[in-house]
């Protein structure tokens, strides 16, 4: 068995087991990734019998993460040829990917998993919920009329559509891939190969009052609606109209201003580098937080040190350094639920595992989670 990550020039090498593994996927779809994705990604691969068996692929993305900005890589494409599974390939390319991008002091991971069950054991653990509801019909078309065009986005729109984002809807979240330029370019290439596109909503002075992700592969689908107070009845009548004179019901993901949605997990993430993402939070100024509790990490032992983190009043960003004198134990997949909301400490406090004082649980309360996320990347 030979684990290695290939060279750039080598990754069109795997696009025959990812064909053979998700059969799902299309040639446009491919395409796509192999000429656009996969020319600055790192892919990761066990050879065997003089082929590759498994892979493991890294998307790389901007993170912004409260007010910094981090790199973070997306993973992707784990999988094994059906004859060479059970033979803890996958294990082995989690670890080898995780200790690189320790390396590059990532704060974390994050990938959409098939089954969660294949990644607990590693400490993923689900951070982001993502709304879904199915669109009937189009409400008040009437009241809709005129007011909105829609068009689709083509590459050179794609600053108008990173300023629409960063003016209207930056500031809501925590935790977003930072949506540049590049980003909406290669979002509406990507939807394009699913037989869709981006559609941009311009009022009657032809500013982007909306725009939204679609795909006609099968049933019409919607991600990512982002929309402007008061447009909600022009948004129903642009997403009942994308399959022309047929209308049909569209799944939305996102976006649940109006009508019933349910909620389902789909991103998990790994802890990484853990002083990376300590230095992200923040707590608020009026107070000052002090404690120390040692981590537990299996897969990357280096985050298994005792921890200080500290603030004064009048700072926002934590101070972290290793120390010697712990209050408790943290296990990394329960810390992992504790920074991003999931769970409080209190709740955190009852795992197996963990040791907490009460000024312990006091001090992490301390701490503002990151709950607010926005990581909806397909790949």
């Amino acid at each position: 068995m030979i684990l290695r990550r290939l060279r750039q020039e080598e990754h069109i090498k795997t696009r025959k087991l990812w064909e053979e593994v998700f059969e799902e996927d299309t040639k446009e779809f491919l395409d796509y990734y192999y000429f656009i994705k996969a020319r600055n990604n790192e892919i990761y691969v066990v050879e065997e019998d003089g082929d590759i068996q498994a892979m493991l692929q890294l998307n790389p993305y901007t993170l912004r993460i409260e007010d910094g900005q981090y790199q973070s890589d997306y993973i992707i494409a784990v999988s094994t040829r059906k004859e060479y599974r059970g033979r803890g390939y996958m294990g082995n390319l989690l670890r080898r990917a995780m200790g690189d991008m320790y390396r590059k002091k990532m704060p974390f991971t994050f990938l959409m998993p098939a089954a969660e069950q294949i990644y607990t054991p590693y400490d993923f653990r689900f951070i982001y919920r993502q709304q879904v509801r199915v669109q009937e019909e189009a409400g008040d078309m009437a009241a809709a009329g005129d007011k909105v065009r829609f068009s689709d986005a083509v590459p050179w729109d794609a600053a108008e559509m990173s300023e629409f984002f960063e003016q209207n809807y930056a500031g809501r979240w925590q935790v977003f891939a930072i949506r540049d330029e590049e980003y909406y370019r290669t979002m509406i290439l990507e939807q394009q190969s699913e037989h869709g596109g981006v559609k941009l909503m311009r009022d009657n002075e032809n500013r982007i009052v909306g725009m939204f992700a679609y795909a006609l592969e099968g049933a019409p689908e919607i991600r990512e609606p982002l929309y402007l107070p008061g447009y909600e009845e022009d948004f129903a009548r642009g997403a009942l109209l994308l399959c022309g004179d047929d209308p049909k019901p569209v799944k939305i993901y996102g976006g649940c201003d109006k009508g019933e949605c349910e909620e389902r997990p789909v991103i998990m993430a790994r802890i990484l580098y853990l002083p990376a993402l300590f230095t992200a939070l923040k707590v608020s100024e009026d107070v000052s937080l002090d404690c120390s509790f040692a981590v537990i990490d299996s897969v990357i032992q280096q985050n298994s040190r005792v921890w200080e983190i500290s603030s004064s009043i009048g700072e926002e960003h934590l101070h972290v350094r290793e120390t010697e004198d712990s209050e408790g134990v943290l296990p990394i997949a329960e810390l992992t639920e504790l920074l991003f909301g999931v769970k409080t400490a209190g709740e955190i406090r009852k795992s197996e595992g963990v040791i907490m004082t009460d000024r312990m649980e006091v001090e992490l309360d301390k701490l503002k989670k990151l709950k607010r996320i926005f990581l909806n990347e397909i790949v």
